[in-house]
């Protein structure tokens, strides 16, 4: 008799600054993973979460924390289904994500990935223009800028976004993802 293996059960968080580079990333992990066979994948991303699992939230810590409990829950029923949910979004404070952490890991598994990209970096970048924004005083609460980010201190991946490009980051999560179990080669 052949044993089926279980399909994946799974919540990869992507958090890190705005303009980071999470949604590039989470995007091509998607297609890979697709590539790859598995079928039941959802990305959720912060900027879509915003305008409607949490529209009418602001921007306070209070508010900032619900919109990342938010995300949590949908994470959670997607991984409740044994599916893989992709959720990119600068989640800036280290309480929310560990207290989606606690929630996914008693559905599934839960993998942090850091996207480590430099304040300045961000700046550089600013795909829309909140940095600059921010620093002409037109946008208050602004992460990195007047509200904290609190970086993981010890994420499961960590890339450094300056030191790869887009498609190596994806590669180096997949490899951790099938070296620790988390995703099976379904071919």
């Amino acid at each position: 008799m052949s044993s089926v293996r279980k399909p994946p059960s799974l919540t990869i968080f992507f958090t890190g600054l705005p303009g980071a580079g999470k949604s590039t990333i989470a995007n091509i992990l998607k297609a890979r993973l697709e590539e790859a066979g598995h079928r039941n994948i959802a990305l959720l991303d912060g900027d879509v979460i915003r305008k409607t699992l949490s529209k009418g939230l602001g921007f306070s810590r209070k508010d900032r924390m619900e919109n990342i409990r938010r995300a949590g829950n949908a994470a959670l029923e997607i991984t409740k289904t044994g599916g893989v949910c992709i959720c990119a979004m600068i989640a800036p404070y280290r309480e929310a994500r560990e207290q989606v952490r606690q929630l996914i890991l008693k559905e599934g598994g839960f993998v942090e990935v850091f996207i480590d990209t430099p304040l300045a970096e961000c700046e550089r970048r600013d795909p829309k223009g909140l940095f600059a924004k921010a620093h002409a005083g037109a946008l208050k609460q602004m992460t990195g800028i007047d509200d904290p980010y609190e970086p993981p201190e010890t994420p499961e991946v960590h890339i450094q976004t300056l030191l790869m490009a887009p498609d190596e980051s994806a590669e180096k999560i997949l490899a951790y993802l099938f070296k620790h179990g988390n995703l099976f080669n379904p071919a």
